[in-house]
């Protein structure tokens, strides 16, 4: 494929242009205002946003600020004891409602694009056999095709992964913060994905076999926060993007070798989605994140405030697959430097899931 560049025209937004680019923008936020509202449908329409991910800390925030969930939550204390189950009750028709708007876009995909994301309960991250079963009862729950759920790149969690994909359930799995534990990832759904191939073909259904799918969701903006302090000026904001650009090349490989038979029996294959894309530190480009790892093939998962920047300012231009050699020399430098990467992932995502804790606990207290 040639580079292609665009900046937007009146006929067309700027993250629309990204979708001609190969790329999917999904919005990382969710709200009952936000669909009620008509936004959601409208930038469904107009930008080509693809998709949708959510996580405890977006519901709370939901929860806290949008009045509208007052009634349900007042509904589902008077019928459920168990919280996690209240706050099932109250949100997830929010997440079957997203699901419906993006249904139109997944059926005229063929299931390439109009997914829906709901997180396993974090409590659950090193609990291989609990996360399976939360995720199967919320797949059965939220009855919807383009339904995806979460799960955390934990040892569990892939564990779990394997087991949930062998059963037909797309997941989207989240916390993703070294190539490490995106190599395991790729390894638990692959494994997961050959038993779902061997199952419709033994069932004498080969053409479910490319019903499943999943994405792997690399955080992007958290590996610079955390390191640029460590770095010399000239490597500072510059690791996650040469970590996503490398991890980008190994997907490709992995595509045309070890994969192509999963291919040729019509399976989906595991895309790589840009978590965590809003940037934290106000010197960069507000943009960053997304201009720098547009390519084909990928997700970007957007807030609200980064998709109203890209929308104003962004340039839509082929990179991800660009300047790849610059950034096998950032991770070099980094190693130079004595920086273990893996173990920045590690605590990265020891961080991440902590915090997820937090905020479904103090989600749980709101309903």
């Amino acid at each position: 494929m040639t580079q292609q560049t665009s900046q937007g025209t009146e006929s067309q937004s700027r993250i629309a242009a990204v979708a001609q680019l190969g790329q999917q923008i999904w919005l990382d936020t969710l709200s009952r205002q936000l669909i009620e509202s008509g936004t959601l449908a409208r930038w469904i329409h107009e930008d080509a946003v693809a998709g949708l991910t959510s996580n405890p800390a977006i519901f709370h925030q939901a929860l806290s600020k949008d009045a509208a969930y007052q009634p349900a939550i007042a509904a589902a204390r008077s019928t459920e004891s168990n919280p996690e189950i209240r706050f099932e009750t109250v949100v997830l028709p929010d997440i079957q409602a997203a699901c419906d708007l993006f249904l139109p876009l997944w059926t005229k995909t063929k299931g390439a694009q109009g997914y829906v994301s709901f997180e396993v309960s974090p409590t659950l991250a090193h609990d291989a056999a609990g996360t399976t079963a939360a995720a199967v009862r919320l797949w059965q729950t939220i009855n919807r095709p383009n339904a995806m759920i979460k799960i955390p790149a934990t040892a569990a969690g892939c564990q779990a992964i394997t087991d949930v994909i062998a059963q037909g359930i797309n997941v989207n799995v989240t916390l993703i913060f070294s190539l490490e534990q995106l190599e395991a990832v790729q390894a638990a759904h692959e494994a997961g994905l050959r038993r779902w191939v061997a199952h419709c073909q033994e069932q004498g259904t080969p053409e479910r076999i490319g019903d499943v799918a999943s994405v792997a969701s690399f955080f992007v903006s958290r590996t610079d926060n955390t390191l640029d302090s460590r770095l010399p000026e000239g490597l500072q904001g510059k690791t996650a993007i040469a970590l996503c650009k490398t991890a980008y090349q190994r997907w490709l490989d992995a595509q045309a070798g070890p994969q192509a038979d999963l291919k040729a029996a019509g399976a989906k294959p595991q895309w790589l989605l840009w978590a965590s894309t809003s940037v934290k530190n106000p010197a960069y480009r507000d943009t960053l994140y997304v201009e720098e790892l547009i390519g084909p093939q990928t997700v970007n998962t957007v807030p609200d405030a980064t998709l109203v920047a890209f929308r104003d300012h962004g340039i839509a231009q082929r990179s991800l697959d660009q300047a790849t050699d610059a950034a096998t020399e950032q991770l070099a430098a980094i190693s130079a430097l004595g920086i273990d990467l893996e173990q920045v992932g590690q605590d990265l995502q020891t961080a991440g899931l902590a915090q997820f804790e937090t905020a479904y606990a103090d989600l749980l207290k709101l309903v």
